[in-house]
């Protein structure tokens, strides 16, 4: 273990977020590169550094730090050095050399005690000497405040945040009510806080635990689908969760409605609670579907003749029920609809959109996912965008008490006459209600999705609660169309959406069911597939195949899969950089998924010269992409997804990323794939539903593979019970 002693010459990198920081430090035998997590420090600073040297295989030989600590500049040479090295803002080198040269070793006793006195110097007026106090000072502070967070365990990425929201205050916080913190901190939720809470001594049946442990659950189930719970559900939760009884917990959800986190509804004898959040994005936006609706005043005779005009000029032939969908989406200011693969929503769509244009109307089409847009522009040869893209993500639409978080809102509507939005089963409520907010009545709003797909990852069931209202205009095709009628994938997933037995007898062209019983049989059968069997006969990369599964744990979970088939399909090699971060192995070349929103990443698309062509915010849950490139020196992971978009991430950012060589079924929403392969053996029956393998077999667009039980696949399609979500958007609209 080598101990220096020395001042920060240059910072070279560092990472805000974890603290890990690249600098140069002088000392008696010349300068030393050191790495490592720092709390915070500043060019001038004088440091005694303990660690070991290492060598780098670019940059040479480095000192790792173990420990460290911040030293006062004792003699004049550092107190001069420290006042110039730019740590303090308006002091420069020459006017370091004269402070020093006035007060000499008593120079920071003077700013500290005797600040006025600095005014001596030429060059110095009052105003600025109290700044280059205060500087001083707060530099201080927030040192002793990092050093105190971080006897809890916060990191220091967190520890910089609270001290920026609460200054000096954070002392008090935290010894009164270190709950708070959740409430006014990102990053930290309940959980954290009730850690630094026990570690401080605060007891379990605090009235500030109860009540942050009550709103955490509602947070928790809102993550899972729910836009409220009822009061007996959400009690069971909460003692489970505090680990205590609560015996009176309506004080408690009293106490939160007033403080106005909540909403209390009784309906029918059942008592539910919402977060306010999520109770007023309902209400809003059920006001705003009905402002929509406003019916048109052309004659339908017009509509008609206009229409016919539109499908002899087009050369379309529409069946009744597509007929009928264009005449109601021209008729009024809000269509649904609705159907199945291979019903006819494309032609709909386009014949659509092409009465809209033969009537000079303007029209914007999008859809929730960039693989959603991408099928959309194909299918329509019209340019189609992510929703996030439409509204212009500026910021988090999901925080609480975020401004929008898109550029187009209410006071910045869209400009245009009709738009149209695909994938509506993905939509969530805050989705939808910021889609909402920037659609003036007067627009057509025409949304179009399949009801029987898998609900939205985020809160809220948006486009089965407005079909569930029957107070808006739906039309649902069910008729298959010949073309698509050719494709047992289409005609499988009707006979499984009605419960019908379906034919394995691998006569089929693209839907093959290889019967294995044995998980570790299947996985190798999965290999074979994706390496040798699939890519030629759908001509697909091996990386556009995808593995999907309806778990994440067990032998056939994500979680396994994903390893094995690391291993296989994108082996170590010493041309490609891997690292382990937190137990998870990442590999230049590795397929991986984005798995949260995240509205501040940004992105960039370069030509091969370096060349930026365009460049935007906003990574979104369930976007793929390739790992591009692992830089060790910067701790930086580059990513490339769809259309030559790259993030770059700080490892401490990985965990938003996950390898994606197999899905879940509920993150391959909204996507199409060449070719499917499920692996499946039997599992929980909430889970395993007739729902949840229409989705799957409805994502693959040329050959559909089921590697497993046929009585599981069988026990799939009679299995009716989804998982229910609790949510009131219907009833919200009845209400209007």
């Amino acid at each position: 273990m080598e101990t220096v002693t020395g001042y920060v010459s240059h910072i070279v990198y560092r990472n805000s977020d974890n603290g890990y920081t690249v600098f140069h430090i002088e000392h008696d035998d010349g300068e030393v590169t050191c790495v490592g997590s720092l709390n915070y420090i500043n060019e001038g600073e004088l440091l005694e550094i303990q660690g070991e040297y290492v060598n780098h295989n670019v940059y040479g030989k480095q000192l790792k730090i173990s420990h460290y600590k911040v030293k006062e500049p004792e003699d004049i040479v550092s107190i001069e050095r420290y006042l110039g090295s730019g740590a303090v803002k308006g002091v420069g080198a020459a006017l370091a050399g004269r402070i020093v040269k006035k007060f000499k070793e008593d120079t920071f006793r003077i700013i500290e005690e005797e600040p006025e006195r600095l005014a001596e110097i030429k060059g110095i007026s009052e105003r600025k000497a109290q700044e280059i106090a205060s500087q001083l000072e707060e530099k201080k502070d927030m040192r002793k405040a990092m050093i105190y967070l971080q006897k809890y365990g916060i990191s220091t990425k967190l520890a910089a945040k609270i001290y920026q929201y609460y200054g000096m205050k954070v002392y008090k916080v935290l010894e009164e009510n270190p709950y708070q913190l959740a409430d006014n901190i990102e990053g930290i939720g309940f959980k954290t806080a009730d850690e630094i809470a026990s570690k401080i001594g605060i007891h379990t049946d605090s009235d500030y635990r109860i009540r942050s442990g009550l709103f955490y659950t509602l947070q928790q189930a809102v993550g899972e689908g729910h836009v409220y719970l009822p009061q007996n559900i959400l009690l069971r939760r909460a003692n489970a969760l505090l680990g205590v009884d609560l015996e009176d917990i309506e004080k408690y959800i009293m106490d939160l409605c007033i403080e106005r986190k909540t909403v209390m509804k009784e309906v029918d004898e059942e008592i539910r609670i919402y977060p306010a959040h999520y109770y007023y994005l309902e209400l809003n936006t059920a006001k705003m579907l009905n402002d929509l609706d406003i019916d048109c005043q052309m004659p339908e005779d017009m509509m008609e003749k206009r229409l016919k005009r539109v499908e002899q000029k087009e050369k379309i032939e529409l069946d009744p029920m597509q007929h009928r969908a264009v005449i109601e989406a021209i008729k009024h200011g809000l269509l649904i609809l609705t159907g199945g693969p291979g019903t006819g929503k494309t032609t709909t769509i386009n014949t659509m959109i092409q009465f809209f244009e033969s009537e000079g109307m303007s029209i914007l089409l999008a859809a929730p996912t960039g693989r959603a847009a991408k099928r959309m522009t194909e299918a329509t040869g019209y340019e189609a965008q992510t929703i996030h893209r439409l509204l212009e993500v500026s910021g988090n639409p999901e925080e609480e008490n975020s401004v929008g978080g898109f550029l187009r809102n209410r006071e910045n509507p869209l400009e245009t006459d009709v738009i149209i939005i695909d994938e509506m089963s993905m939509v969530d409520l805050n989705l939808m209600h910021a889609l909402l907010s920037a659609v003036i009545p007067g627009t057509r709003l025409i949304l179009v999705g399949d009801v029987d797909q898998l609900p939205s990852v985020g809160p809220g069931s948006v486009l089965k609660d407005i079909i569930r209202s029957e107070k808006f205009h739906v039309v649902t095709l069910t008729k298959i169309f010949r073309q698509a009628g050719e494709s047992d994938i289409v005609v499988n997933a009707h006979k499984i959406n009605a419960g019908e037995p379906v034919t394995i007898d691998n006569k089929s062209r693209d839907f093959f069911f290889l019967k294995r019983q044995d998980a570790n049989t299947i996985i190798s059968v999965v290999i074979t597939l994706i390496q040798k069997k699939l890519p030629r006969y759908v001509q697909a990369d091996p990386n556009e195949i995808q593995v999907m599964t309806p778990t994440r744990k067990g032998l056939l979970g994500v979680e396994r899969l994903n390893v094995i088939l690391q291993q296989y399909l994108n082996p170590s090699d010493s041309q490609k950089t891997e690292k382990e971060i937190n137990g998870r192995l990442f590999r230049e070349g590795d397929k991986v998924m984005q798995i949260k929103n995240n509205y501040q990443l940004e992105w960039e698309v370069s030509t091969r010269f370096g060349l930026t062509v365009d460049k935007g915010i906003g990574v979104f849950n369930g976007d793929m992409g390739v790992i591009d490139e692992i830089n060790e020196y910067t701790e930086t992971v580059i990513v490339e997804y769809d259309e030559g978009r790259k993030v770059k991430y700080g490892y401490d950012m990985t965990d938003e990323l996950e390898l994606a060589y197999a899905i879940t079924v509920h993150k391959s929403q909204g996507s199409e794939y060449p070719a499917v392969i499920i692996p499946l053996l039997p599992g929980p029956k909430l889970l395993y539903n007739r729902n949840l393998l229409y989705t799957a077999v409805t994502r693959a667009k040329k050959c559909l593979t089921i590697v497993g039980s046929e009585l599981t696949f069988q026990e799939m399609i009679e299995n009716k019970s989804e998982q229910g979500r609790f949510t009131s958007l219907d009833e919200r609209i009845k209400e209007f």
